[in-house]
């Protein structure tokens, strides 16, 4: 077992600067931080600025920057980079992967995280997966085991993350300005913005005698509920409220917190669809998070951070890779099949699907729509309309409430052009 801590992340955006970095820096518990990051404007950036880079935190009273000292940022496509951080995956006892997907684990050749991870890593290491997938732990653990070494062995642990923290990078020179970011090294046009929660859940580590450098985040024995919470709850109502500011003709998330009306659906959303399922089918556990009250309190509390000012969020980058979060099984249909499963309506999630599906027209080439699935907006879309869009969407795929979906999302077309006529 290692005696002392050294951590390597893959992928350098706002979680892994804005949180594992981050953390593993203020602990104080860690020899060496890397990161390997393969965009070369990035990477020669942070290194001219001699391993120090800036975050920027937004609370609900204003915006505090932090700068990060010692990081080692290293290109796996740089042979010299790679050599070092094959020498630094050696010595690592602490791994975390943020990557825009699990399909990036792979991708990449003998540079790949996988390959990468593979090659290097020893024994005495923990491995957080910080994409948004609730399997994500298993699906790296067989990327990297089929192309390790050595075999995987009972002293490596591959963790999954339940990652509330809402973050993002921002590029626009205006926005940076008056928000009053600091960028993320000098000469560097983007900077990091996330936003002060920091209430992160992991697998829990089970490795005889091996204690997290990183302390700060919860351990749970099982992590599925929690991430049903956060991909029923928070990242399926977050998009109902994108779709439906969308169609509003918002551009930021914050205009939505004075809009009494679209609020309100997103809290019916989350409390009486989201919440009433979840509770039902989790109350067992004796968790708070699993009661009326305690899930009342985690679901206004998102609903403020999701609206903060200082975060602006924006409408575009909430509604984007649309056709992912209109999924049979995604955020949006996933919460309304359960919903469903325990005989509640789920009006409020069809209402932001029906918004979706407005959003998928405005930008048919951009999404791919074919031709014959196009209409001159969405108010002029018809019950077999729908019907044919949601399934081009599901792409063949069905489940056994799919007729009940459908149904759904035709009888909130009305309601919608409603609430958008006021």
């Amino acid at each position: 077992m290692k005696t002392e801590h050294v951590f390597t992340g893959f992928g350098f955006g706002p979680i892994q600067g804005g949180l594992f970095v981050k953390e593993a820096f203020q602990s104080g518990k860690f020899a060496r931080i890397a990161v390997a990051e393969i965009d070369a404007e990035l990477v020669n950036a942070v290194k001219a600025n001699r391993g120090s880079y800036y975050v920027n935190v937004a609370r609900d009273d204003g915006i505090e920057t932090l700068k990060i000292d010692g990081v080692e940022l290293l290109n796996p496509d740089v042979p010299a980079d790679r050599d070092t951080l094959l020498d630094i995956l050696r010595q690592s006892t602490e791994i975390a992967t943020c990557l825009p997907s699990v399909k990036f684990y792979e991708s990449g050749g003998k540079n790949s995280v996988a390959s990468l991870i593979g090659e290097g890593f020893q024994e005495g290491t923990i491995l957080y997966a910080a994409e948004n997938n609730n399997h994500a732990a298993e699906i790296l653990q067989n990327a990297v085991a089929a192309g390790a070494r050595v075999p995987l062995r009972e002293n490596v642990q591959f963790l999954n993350t339940v990652i509330g923290k809402m973050s993002r990078v921002v590029t626009d020179p205006d926005e940076i300005a008056e928000l009053k970011l600091k960028t993320i090294a000098p000469r560097l046009k983007r900077a990091f913005l996330v936003e002060e929660f920091n209430r992160i859940l992991v697998s829990r580590t089970t490795m005889p005698g091996f204690k997290p450098g990183i302390e700060v985040f919860i351990e749970k024995d099982d992590l599925l509920p929690f991430e049903e919470a956060k991909l029923y709850g928070h990242n399926a109502i977050h998009s109902v409220l994108g779709f439906i500011g969308a169609v509003k003709g918002a551009t930021s998330m914050t205009e939505l917190k004075d809009d009494m009306a679209v609020m309100e659906i997103g809290r019916a959303a989350f409390l009486q669809e989201s919440g009433a399922a979840l509770i039902s089918k989790y109350a067992q556990l004796g968790d708070e998070l699993f009661t009326e009250a305690g899930y009342r309190e985690y679901a206004e509390d998102l609903l403020e951070r999701m609206t903060n000012p200082y975060l602006g969020d924006t409408v575009a980058r909430v509604t984007r890779d649309i056709r992912r979060k209109l999924e049979l099984d995604g955020r949006i249909f996933g919460t309304m099949q359960l919903a469903l499963e325990y005989d509640i309506e789920p009006k409020n999630m069809a209402l932001g699907a029906m918004a979706g599906i407005a959003v998928l027209l405005k930008n048919p080439e951009e999404n791919n729509l074919s031709i014959d699935l196009r209409s001159n907006g969405w108010r002029q879309l018809n019950d077999n309309k729908i019907e044919k869009i949601l399934n081009w969407l599901w792409e063949g795929e069905t489940c056994q409430s799919a007729p009940q979906l459908i149904r759904c999302v035709q009888n909130a077309k009305e309601r919608l052009e409603t609430l958008i006529d006021g």
